[in-house]
């Protein structure tokens, strides 16, 4: 069943229900009017965060749910895992101006099935929630391709050293970057201060960074060029 065939037969049923999860007000009101102009696709909700997104996702059971991956007080890797252990039946799709090389293959580890630029053309992102909704994993023809490569080919991704961080690492790394200092990340992570600092060690270790001053400055360089 073509993509177009899947969407006219849920037209004649119920609209798609779709989520969209961003912590930025003008992004979830454009993504929200988008979604509104096709015949097959209705809003059911709006979060900021991830309790809130679960929250939504428990109370509408959606049949999309778009994530960004800065979130207010989390990560959007984190909320699609919580919401594939809900046992939802929702499917997600990854929306956000951060490195699709980065961070693809970990969103579909996490359960996500697609992984879409907000840069992108509105087309675009409408084709992803599309595509998504018919079972089927959207990436960009580059990052597919590259992919295809590294599983079959046995072709490794390139090792930007970034790569080589955690989840939990590369959300430390971004609030280091947005100039969070150790006690403030620990709060909003709900993790000890202690475990914050062992983090830092392992992320200075891993991108061969001599000393805060470094970490710092890599970070808020990282954060600058992928936001």
């Amino acid at each position: 069943m073509t993509t177009r065939t899947a969407s006219l037969l849920r037209t004649k049923t119920a609209k798609a229900k779709v989520i969209v999860v961003d912590d930025h007000p003008v992004v979830r009101k454009g993504l929200s009017e988008m979604i509104s102009t096709q015949a097959d696709l209705t809003v059911c909700g709006e979060a900021a965060d991830g309790p809130e997104a679960l929250r939504l996702v428990k109370a509408t059971n959606p049949d999309v749910v778009l994530i960004d991956l800065s979130l207010q007080g989390g990560h959007g890797i984190e909320l699609i895992e919580q919401i594939h252990l809900l046992g939802q039946t929702a499917r997600m799709l990854v929306v956000s101006v951060h490195d699709e090389t980065l961070f693809a293959e970990r969103v579909l580890r996490a359960g996500a099935m697609g992984y879409v630029s907000k840069l992108e053309p509105v087309a675009t992102i409408l084709e992803a929630i599309h595509v998504v909704l018919s079972g089927r994993i959207f990436l960009s023809p580059t990052m597919a391709t590259r992919l295809l490569h590294s599983v079959v080919g046995g072709q490794p991704l390139e090792r930007d050293p970034i790569r080589s961080l955690s989840n939990r690492e590369i959300q430390v790394f971004e609030m280091i970057g947005e100039g969070m200092p150790t006690k403030r990340i620990a709060v909003k992570l709900g993790l000890s201060r202690k475990t914050i600092e062992a983090h830092r060690e392992k992320i200075k270790t891993k991108l061969n960074l001599a000393n805060s001053a470094e970490l710092s400055r890599r970070a808020v360089q990282w954060v600058l060029e992928n936001r």
